[in-house]
């Protein structure tokens, strides 16, 4: 990402915040994945998107029309010995130069400065909740200027939810942000057309699983969240991760796998026979659900609300589900009923942006919000009929999803993950072209 496009996000933040405003954040903080063993590090989506800048132990200010400079990093200074280990720190002098901080100081140092860039600040905005050891900080903060009151000092006054402004902020992607979900989107796709064409009966799970890792790795991308890979009746199971089961000849295969390239994400879902080829009533779900995608992506457009692809969705699974006589009764009845929710029981989307399930209201006051162009969301209905009493057999175990990234432009809604087969007859083409 330009460097440009963080310095505009700053700008844009601080306008909306006023003068006689702070805000604070803080970098997320590293995580162990067992005793001495770290997880691979990650910048919270909030800091890196107004900062760029991915490293651990860092804090970004915002002061609007502070004369020194506006944008304020605490940072690691650089430690030969420690880059040694663990790698380059950029230290204050690169938050300067390469991330365009206006000032920059050792963290170690900001229990020293940060509160004097606060006291004459009435409002600070600021996301409590997400560190709670961070919280407590900035309560320690504040206790050190109240304790100052007497001999003329000023506390800050109000403290506003950062993340109000910022989440909607993020919600509207510019051009750049959009590129990067296109690649991440494109590189998903390649990643799902490899598995369809090398899936065979008798593989597991986890080895078609390991198709998706090689090709995103090998990408510089990464998994945006752990793929689902579920074979048979595994396809009903909406968070199934396990990924251990041999694939069966006659099953269908449901994947739900994207990456995440330069912290923008994609989330991708296809369903397919393992074999190559659909059953007559695997095919009929899947035309099902198909259809419904269709719909619900024709309805993705500016103007129209949040709930207008859901509901699209919703009224052709319930229309399909009676014409396989899952169902039984007139349509408006069943739709009023909601009787659809047993085998389709999750919205047809949501937001997806710098994290999968990404930032932004869905409601705005009692009302579904507006699409706008900039506003980007996956379409994913399913089907998933479980193997119980009263489902025909020829049905029972079945589980569909279909899953794209849509953006909402002044036009036609914009597949960001197209190039990637979803009707039957093209799915049987790839996979016999493996």
């Amino acid at each position: 990402m330009n460097p440009k496009e963080f310095a505009r996000r700053r700008r844009q933040l601080m306008r909306m915040m006023g003068r006689d405003s702070i805000a604070i954040l803080p970098a997320a903080p590293l995580r162990h994945r067992s005793r001495d063993v770290e997880f691979g590090y990650r910048q919270d989506s909030d800091f890196y998107y107004l900062t760029g800048f991915a490293e651990p132990e860092a804090v970004a200010v915002l002061v609007p029309e502070r004369e020194q400079g506006e944008f304020v990093l605490f940072c690691r200074e650089r430690d030969a010995e420690r880059e040694q280990w663990d790698g380059h720190r950029s230290g204050t002098e690169g938050a300067v130069e390469t991330y365009g901080a206006d000032d920059a100081f050792p963290v170690a140092d900001i229990d020293d400065i940060l509160p004097g860039l606060m006291e004459s600040k009435p409002r600070v905005f600021y996301t409590m909740g997400i560190y709670q050891e961070f919280d407590h900080r900035v309560t320690e903060w504040v206790n050190t200027l109240r304790r100052t009151v007497k001999l003329g000092g000023h506390t800050p006054q109000e403290f506003v939810a950062l993340d109000h402004l910022l989440h909607d902020m993020r919600l509207y992607k510019s051009r750049a942000e959009i590129a990067a979900m296109r690649k991440a989107a494109k590189i998903a796709v390649d990643a799902h057309k490899r598995a369809m064409q090398v899936t065979r009966p008798g593989m597991h799970e986890y080895e078609v699983e390991a198709e998706f890792l090689h090709e995103f790795r090998r990408r510089r991308a990464e998994p945006s969240y752990p793929p689902i890979v579920g074979g048979g009746a595994n396809a009903c199971i909406l968070h199934y991760t396990d990924n251990a089961a041999e694939l069966a000849d006659g099953d269908l295969l449901l994947i739900d796998a994207g990456c995440e390239y330069d912290y923008y994400a994609s989330d991708v879902t296809r369903t397919f026979p393992v074999n190559g080829r659909f059953t007559p009533e695997q095919r009929a779900v899947y035309e099902v659900v198909l259809e419904a995608q269709l719909a619900a992506i024709d309805k993705t457009r500016a103007g129209n609300h949040w709930n207008d692809p859901h509901d699209a969705a919703v009224r052709v699974i319930t229309k399909g589900l009676k014409k396989l006589k899952l169902l039984d009764g007139s349509l408006p009845r069943l739709l009023k009923d909601e009787a659809y929710k047993p085998f389709f029981m999750h919205r047809t989307g949501h937001w997806i942006g710098m994290d999968v399930h990404d930032v932004g209201d869905y409601k705005v006051g009692d009302e579904w919000r507006v699409l706008e162009p900039g506003m980007v969301t996956t379409v994913e209905p399913g089907i998933y009929i479980p193997a119980k009493r009263g489902i025909p057999k020829r049905y029972a175990g079945i589980g569909v999803r279909i899953e794209d990234d849509v953006a909402v432009t002044r036009d036609d809604p914009d597949v960001l993950s197209k190039g990637l087969a979803k009707d039957p007859d093209e799915v049987e083409a790839l996979m016999a072209s493996g």
